[in-house]
């Protein structure tokens, strides 16, 4: 692994790896000098420096009216790391006491809805992969659909194997079809709303969530996953009245 990496994977910044290398290089050198050599100014050299000095690997003496800094010997860069180690297992045991205190906050958030919004086609395949891993992992294992038909090309054209891939993990599916029959597929039961044309929006109810799928102006996909509780039992509750009514 080349010396640039390795000194990264410790933490040093693109910068300090810069002086550090070139102070190397040179031997005791002034910061001006430095600046020079590296191409960085001579205020950040100066305080590079002195990161580089609180971490043990330059030090400095005067000559005259100048200052000189010169680098470590590079085995201090072996105190550098288990200075660092010594520090984490430290922040190891102060986060886990502050674990419960996290997860506090954490589960009082849990109340409010998580909108989390995507464009494009990629952006559309991950809520549609979103919606089988949820709903795989439910106990029910099957969601509800107002299918579009006008959006349903596009969905393809996103997760071509979609439908594959709900079968192959058993996940079951009731769709209402917006203005369109619809298609008949394995795991699925389908019904068709009349309607004088099809619907503008794609909406899947799954587990704990509701996920909506359009198109823009630029017939790209634009798509959202609601993550709330309360949301996807209204929404349910709406697609199963539907649903008995059809």
């Amino acid at each position: 692994m080349e010396v640039i990496q390795i000194l990264k994977q410790l933490g040093f910044s693109e910068k300090e790896i810069k002086i550090y290398l070139a102070l190397l290089k040179s031997g005791p050198s002034s910061v001006r000098t430095l600046a020079q050599t590296s191409g960085i100014n001579r205020g950040t050299t100066y305080d590079i420096l002195k990161s580089l000095k609180e971490n043990s690997l330059v030090s400095f003496y005067h000559k005259d009216t100048k200052q000189f800094f010169v680098a470590e010997d590079p085995s201090a860069l072996h105190k550098n790391l288990e200075h660092r180690i010594d520090n984490l297992e430290e922040v190891r045991g102060h986060l886990t006491s502050a674990i419960p205190e996290l997860k506090s906050l954490f589960n009082a958030a849990g109340d409010k809805p998580v909108v989390k919004y995507y464009e494009g086609f990629s952006g559309a395949k991950t809520v549609l992969s979103d919606v089988l891993e949820t709903t795989e992992l439910s106990k029910e294992k099957q969601y509800c659909v107002f299918s579009s038909d006008a959006i349903r090309e596009y969905l393809y054209k996103a997760f071509p194997n979609f439908t594959k891939e709900r079968i192959r993990k058993k996940i079951k599916v009731k769709a209402v079809g917006v203005g369109h029959k619809g298609t008949i597929a394995e795991l699925s039961e389908k019904k068709s709303l009349n309607a004088k044309k099809s619907s503008p929006t794609y909406i899947l109810i799954y587990p704990g969530k509701v996920a909506m799928i359009s198109i823009n102006s630029s017939k790209k996909p634009i798509a959202l996953i609601v993550e709330d509780e309360a949301l996807f039992l209204t929404q349910q509750q709406l697609f199963d009245f539907i649903w008995q009514a059809l």
